[in-house]
């Protein structure tokens, strides 16, 4: 999610999910090739297994940017051709996308020829009145052709013409069982699907039916669910929040000496204590103190705010 899922909120991701695959920021080639691609690109080896989601419409700029990712030590090249923002749109690309099936698999052609780590495509069931499931089909069968094997698809259609990109996270209705008869059928492919999904028991359901789960707005609200996720799937022991907010306290004092403000890291931690006594006042406290320029080490006193059970 742009300007969501940086590095900084990979980092703390990754202390409440050890096993999970995380996916950055979408990043457009043209942005990686023009500018300072090792600042944008740069990221913290515990945050792997990592993904690079990649936007943009040019197949020899998408080739190109994906080259620097993998260099980088990315493990995966996702192309986006899902999101729905006026930037996209904009720029042609993203949702846009969907309409030109046969460009997607150029695109994707040009990636996995570039590259030996995976390409995976994140896509929605439709686009504007090109929503029947003959559609949606027939656009997978297509990039499959260019060697594309895992698709990420966010179940609910593009809306790109008398809608908002933030009504458009609304309406209209989400349709899982379309991406489930996807994987029916395709066996052959690695489905994950997306969209409202927002609790541990509902990520166990939808494992009925595909292979994997994407988790987005939900985990950036309320990141402490990929800790209940992992305890599910590892069984790893949840990790004390106390102990993270400490981790990400050393992480922020580390940063600072880079130059890098506390607010941007600090505004990732807004959720940790989500649906606990006292989180909102955790989350107004930490936002004032953000306000101000003072060190990370300050965040500790957001936790007398707090019920004493509820500040570990």
């Amino acid at each position: 999610m742009m300007a969501w899922t940086d590095r900084h909120c990979r980092r703390f991701h990754r202390l409440l999910a050890p096993s999970a695959r995380l996916y950055s920021e979408m990043l457009v080639a043209d942005a990686l090739l023009a500018g300072d691609a090792g600042r944008l690109l740069a990221f913290d080896p515990a945050e792997r297994p990592l993904a690079l989601q990649l936007g943009g419409n040019d197949r020899h700029k998408l080739a190109a940017a994906a080259r620097l990712a993998e260099a980088a030590g990315y493990d995966e090249i996702d192309l986006n051709v899902g999101c729905p923002s006026d930037r996209v749109q904009q720029g042609v690309f993203g949702a846009c996308l969907m309409r030109q099936p046969s460009r997607v698999r150029d695109l994707v052609a040009a990636l996995v020829e570039a590259v030996s780590i995976p390409v995976t495509v994140k896509c929605r069931i439709g686009v504007d009145e090109l929503d029947s499931e003959a559609f949606f089909q027939d656009f997978i069968a297509t990039v499959m052709a260019a060697g594309c094997r895992t698709f990420i698809v966010h179940a609910r259609k593009a809306w790109l013409s008398g809608i908002s990109p933030k009504d458009n996270r609304r309406v209209p209705p989400l349709d899982h069982p379309r991406v489930y008869r996807l994987k029916q059928t395709f066996p052959e492919l690695t489905v994950i699907i997306n969209g409202g999904i927002a609790g541990r028991a509902e990520v166990h359901r939808h494992l009925e039916y595909v292979d994997g789960v994407m988790l987005g707005r939900a985990v950036y609200h309320n990141p402490y669910l990929l800790a209940e996720c992992e305890q599910s799937f590892s069984g790893r022991v949840p990790p004390n929040r106390r102990e993270v907010l400490e981790k990400m306290i050393a992480y922020a004092a580390r940063q600072a000496k880079d130059g890098v403000p506390p607010r941007r890291i600090g505004r990732h931690l807004l959720g940790l204590y989500h649906g606990q006594p006292g989180g909102r006042a955790w989350r107004r406290a930490l936002g004032a103190a953000l306000q101000t320029s003072s060190g990370p080490e300050t965040w500790r006193r957001c936790l007398p705010a707090l019920p004493r059970a509820d500040a570990a």
